[in-house]
């Protein structure tokens, strides 16, 4: 018997159980149906409109995002806006949408943790308030260095591991840094989080101007990687893991992850 959505759905679920989101936040099934059948998936940061295009095009019955298409309640549906368009796409080649969006970032081995691995952070604790049964669930992470450095140089070595063409950094380049804190997509809501973790620097994206001030009024660093560079590792993480679960239940199913997307921005 072949998969359906809903069978996706209990893997995703055990993933990045829906209860760690975030209370402004909308996870789940955004498009489709539970009962429609799948043998093909793709994993992507954003569902954009050539994210989904070229799925409908090439036949991919499920499409997991990261970022949700629906974030508010919708008034309407109408198919000339861009999530209308998306919608009646997606309806019409029966492929459904899916979003695991602040639970995955606050699940342990989520986002966060992920982003700190590849940073080389150890000892890690959760930055903003603790989500769920477990004291490791939740949003940020705050971590020790391997060594302690100076900010301008760990910064380097952050732009070097993330395989970054540019950051931006604020606070004094030899500050001294042994311990860090970061947080996936935008860093600003826990800025004040940061100031009392004991953490000499702060990681994320889109960071503002008042944040750098405050920071180097407070004598600490930020390391800006953008928000597209802090979370895109997710999509070929996101996509191994699916892969490797489903293997193990015999049932044949493609899982790909997406490679067209890019940074919005561009530095010129």
């Amino acid at each position: 018997m072949p998969a359906i959505i809903a069978d996706i759905i209990k893997i995703m679920e055990d993933i990045a159980p829906s209860y760690l989101a975030e209370e402004w936040d909308n996870v789940g099934l955004q498009v489709g149906q539970k009962d429609w059948p799948v043998r093909n998936i793709r994993i992507a940061l954003d569902p954009l409109p050539n994210v989904v295009a070229a799925a409908c095009r090439e036949r991919v019955d499920l499409l997991i995002t990261h970022h949700p298409l629906i974030f508010k309640p919708l008034s309407s549906v109408d198919f000339s806006t861009p999530v209308g368009a998306i919608i009646n796409m997606a309806s019409k080649h029966k492929m459904a949408i899916f979003a695991a969006h602040t639970n995955l970032d606050n699940v342990t081995d989520g986002l966060n943790d992920i982003l700190a691995y590849r940073i080389g952070l150890n000892n890690l604790k959760v930055l903003g308030d603790i989500r769920g049964p477990e004291d490791c669930q939740g949003l940020g992470r705050i971590g020790d260095l391997a060594r302690k450095t100076k900010l301008a140089s760990f910064a380097l070595e952050v732009k070097k591991k993330l395989c970054l063409n540019y950051i931006k950094v604020a606070g004094k380049p030899d500050l001294s840094v042994k311990k860090a804190a970061l947080c996936t997509g935008s860093g600003s809501s826990l800025i004040n989080n940061f100031f009392a973790s004991g953490a000499q620097v702060y990681i994320s994206g889109d960071f503002r101007y008042h944040d750098a001030r405050a920071v180097e009024a407070a004598n600490l660093g930020i390391i800006d990687i953008g928000h597209f560079a802090s979370e895109h590792l997710i999509v070929e993480v996101l996509a191994r893991r699916l892969r490797e679960i489903i293997s193990k239940t015999g049932i044949d199913i493609k899982v790909e992850a997406c490679e067209s997307e890019i940074d919005p921005f561009v530095v010129m």
